[in-house]
């Protein structure tokens, strides 16, 4: 046989380490090459790591949890379980019976290798999975002779392996990792559950309505008051956590914050968003008052260009203003794992159509946990949405490499004085947090005032800025 290696690979953007959340394999299964095989959460995102060569399965080097330094090795497969590879030729190294493979070179197809038309295999997905990982059953006890014995031997004792609880099937439904280990955490067998996402794919609600229905004929348990196990707990800082609590305090003490307030009458931007739900191209595209949002900084952003900027360099004397002539438009969101901004590339260049659509891929991957690390990377400027709480501003810290941060508030039926009378409107408050060292008071509050112009009033706005 050949037992190779696999370790932790370089995930990228200078990340140096990663945990393991979720083994997707056992020791003993059969999987086949790009089969993912581990979940791993890095500082930015959870990525699957597929198998680098096809094989059975020989070991798992860490448990799920661990915190493993990129290089280490994380699982062994063996290439040739059949045994029918030549053997090597006799040295010292041969007579061990098993090759490890550590600095050999990467076979073209694998992660980092050559791949067909002179590209490099990527992480993530690359080449079509055409099989179903095979699983062995688990032996209880077995030994099975390298050569059969000259003469009678006492068998040797065998460790029994103690038996593992039976999990839900699993394989053969269309669903994403983190729903499957929703299932399984659950005890949910997703086999016997229709999928209302994309193509039939079962999705989050679908587990917890399943999970949630109460059994047609079990007896309701007593209920038991759960035993305190202690009065404090302690959790360990690591993973998206650890890097936004440094980006965080790096940028509170690097950058000079401002925070303006602005609230603002947003009943005709809701009217238009009814209007826009009803046209029949739009129908099937969901959208909802951080379309608005995004749409009216995109706008003010593009007649106040200085806000779309970064600082670089340290003393005064030797640092630069950076200003982009594209927006690559960060969205705040709340995941299980912590805070993450992924942003749209280019935002500015999309129409509004295509600004939905963006926007709800964007927030419909961060929530199943899958937003990759490349979309966290190269923000120009961010919008936070506190509404969805029942909040009505706040004071956010700038992302790192941004000048600007807007909070877009709850929106609430208010008294409001309109035409010259009180009428119950829709009212929200803005909130736009900035880097002093490049806009000044002056340049922030017209930026702040503008966006509160179109949210006010859309169509106007549009057609006095174009």
């Amino acid at each position: 046989m050949t037992v190779k290696e696999f370790n932790l690979p370089d995930l990228g953007e200078g990340l140096t380490e990663g945990e393991i959340l979720k083994w997707l394999v056992e020791v003993g299964d059969t999987i086949e090459l790009n089969q993912p095989i581990v979940e791993v959460e890095t500082a930015k995102a959870a990525v699957e790591i597929p198998a680098k060569w096809a094989g059975k399965v020989a070991k798992i080097f860490h448990p799920e949890g661990s915190t493993v330094e990129v290089g280490a090795p994380i699982i062994a497969i063996n290439t040739d379980p059949s045994g029918t590879a030549p053997a090597p030729a006799p040295s010292a190294a041969s007579l061990a019976a098993v090759e490890i493979a550590g600095d050999a070179p990467v076979e073209p197809g694998m992660i980092g290798g050559p791949a067909p038309g002179g590209r490099t295999a990527v992480l993530v997905g690359y080449g079509p999975k055409t099989t179903t990982a095979k699983r062995r059953p688990r032996a209880t006890a077995a030994t099975v002779p390298a050569q059969p014995p000259a003469a009678p031997v006492a068998p040797a004792p065998v460790e029994v392996a103690p038996a593992a609880p039976p999990r839900p099937a699993q394989v053969g439904v269309l669903a994403k990792p983190p729903v499957r280990k929703l299932a399984r955490d659950l005890g949910v067998d997703l086999t016997g559950i229709v999928g209302s996402g994309p193509s039939g794919s079962i999705t989050r609600d679908d587990v917890l309505s399943v999970s949630s229905a109460p059994a047609p004929a079990a007896p309701a348990a007593p209920a038991v008051a759960a035993p305190r196990v202690g009065r404090e707990e302690r959790i360990p800082v690591k993973g998206v956590r650890k890097l936004t609590a440094e980006n965080m305090v790096a940028s509170a003490f690097t950058a000079p914050h401002v925070t303006e307030f602005l609230t603002v009458d947003v009943t005709r931007s809701m009217k238009a968003l009814e209007r826009l739900k009803a046209k029949r191209d739009w129908r099937d595209v969901r959208v909802s008052p951080l379309l608005m949002v995004a749409k009216a900084a995109l706008v003010a952003l593009k007649r106040h260009p200085m806000v779309n900027s970064s600082w670089q360099g340290g003393a005064a004397g030797a640092a630069e203003i950076v200003v982009k002539h594209y927006v690559n438009l960060g969205i705040a969101a709340a995941t299980e794992r912590g805070l993450i901004v992924p942003n749209i590339k280019d935002a500015d260049a999309l129409t509004t159509r295509e600004l939905a659509e963006a926007l709800n891929a964007l927030v419909t991957t961060a929530r199943e946990g899958k937003t990759s690390p490349a979309a966290m990377s190269g923000g120009t400027f961010t919008i936070t949405s506190v509404g969805v709480f029942g909040v009505d501003t706040g004071t956010p810290i700038l992302p790192p490499g941004e000048s600007a941060i807007l909070v877009f508030g709850a929106i609430r039926d208010t008294p409001w004085v309109h035409k010259g009378k009180i009428k119950i409107r829709q009212v929200t408050t803005l909130g736009l947090s900035f880097d002093h060292r490049i806009i000044d008071g002056e340049l922030g509050s017209k930026f702040l005032r503008d966006v509160g112009a179109f949210l006010e009033d859309p169509e106007g706005s549009l057609l006095a800025w174009g």
